[in-house]
């Protein structure tokens, strides 16, 4: 799986959780989901370099995407 972009991270959310309510819902349920799995929070601890950026890179959806058993056809459809 190869992503040549960069995604902000509300779009993720949005399209992870399109069940909530609004944008900070979404983002408060993935910022849970990363926190919760110990794996998963470290796995993006390694390739982050901005904590604070609005987006994530290539490398970080991948890792994500990996984690919600998630394919690359199956995102581009969401």
């Amino acid at each position: 799986m190869t992503f040549r972009r960069t995604i902000l991270k509300q779009d993720l959310a949005i399209k992870l959780y399109p069940q909530s309510s609004n944008i900070n819902a979404a983002m408060q349920l993935l910022r849970k989901e990363i926190k919760l799995s110990s794996e998963l929070n470290s796995k993006l601890d390694l390739l982050t370099r901005n904590k604070r950026a609005h987006y994530y890179t290539h490398k970080e959806l991948e890792v994500i995407l990996q984690h919600f058993c998630i394919s690359e056809e199956e995102f581009d459809l969401l």
